[in-house]
């Protein structure tokens, strides 16, 4: 009896040294995939600052995208820029636009894109309810979307729909058309099923989205987006100023 509580107590000293292990190893490799994108995430910022730096003083803004091969701590990094009227407007589109982005990316059918971007249209320039009799009640103006996420407080747009469309669109200009030569490929898709193909636009602008694609371990990329209002006027003396920035890990296969 003696010696199967000693065997007993072996083997259950032999499961807690095994998991205890596992629970180590476990943790070493969640640190070190916190520091991967933490270093990442500096190297992505120091890339785009010079792609900022080189966009400064060139000659002239590039009016479609581009891309800049960066090197920064030892790491290679490519960095997309391209003006932010390459993206449709929440608050300048119109409803056909609006509905063209809903259906062909946002997934909704004719008729349900067509009436959810009046609401939207409707949201946008509706003013907040307020109380007439209060002071000041007459001057207050068009609710208007003050950023993406904003999207999610109309009626009939849930988190998936939002996610499908986010990458498409901007809070920050007040245009109703959409350069194509800054248009990512799914923009000009529905520009082009739609009918709703704009002129190239005549120079750059001073809204810029930038995204560096930072090289992590395992094959794995940290992609960074900043988006990023250029000059004194819009960036408040300072060169330039980050209007909004994202990031996510993607897989080897991405």
């Amino acid at each position: 009896m003696a010696l199967i509580a000693v065997l007993w107590i072996v083997a259950a000293l032999s499961l807690m040294v095994i998991g205890l292990a596992g629970t180590v190893r476990q943790q070493i490799q969640i640190i070190g995939n916190q520091r991967d994108q933490v270093s990442g995430l500096a190297a992505g910022e120091a890339a785009i600052a010079l792609a900022l730096q080189a966009l400064q003083v060139a000659p002239q803004r590039p009016a479609g995208s581009s891309t800049l091969a960066l090197s920064y701590g030892g790491l290679d990094i490519a960095v997309e820029l391209a003006p932010l009227n390459g993206t449709i407007s929440l608050n300048g589109a119109g409803v056909p636009l609006l509905a063209a982005l809903l259906q062909g990316a946002g997934g909704l059918d004719a008729g349900r894109a067509q009436a959810l971007a009046g609401e939207l249209v409707a949201w946008r320039d509706g003013r907040p309810d307020v109380d007439p009799t209060a002071p000041g009640a007459a001057s207050v103006q068009a609710r208007r979307f003050e950023a993406t996420e904003d999207l999610l407080l109309v009626p009939g747009v849930d988190y998936a729909l939002y996610a499908r469309i986010a990458p498409l669109v901007n809070a920050d200009l007040n245009t109703g058309q959409v350069n194509p030569l800054a248009a990512p490929p799914a923009v000009q898709a529905l520009l082009a099923a739609a009918g709703l193909q704009s002129p190239p636009a005549g120079g750059g602008t001073d809204v810029y989205r930038l995204q560096a694609r930072v090289p992590l371990e395992a094959g794995k990329i940290l992609l960074l987006t900043q988006d990023v209002a250029l000059g004194a006027a819009l960036a408040h003396t300072a060169p330039w100023r980050i209007l909004r920035a994202d990031r996510q890990i993607l897989s080897p296969a991405a």
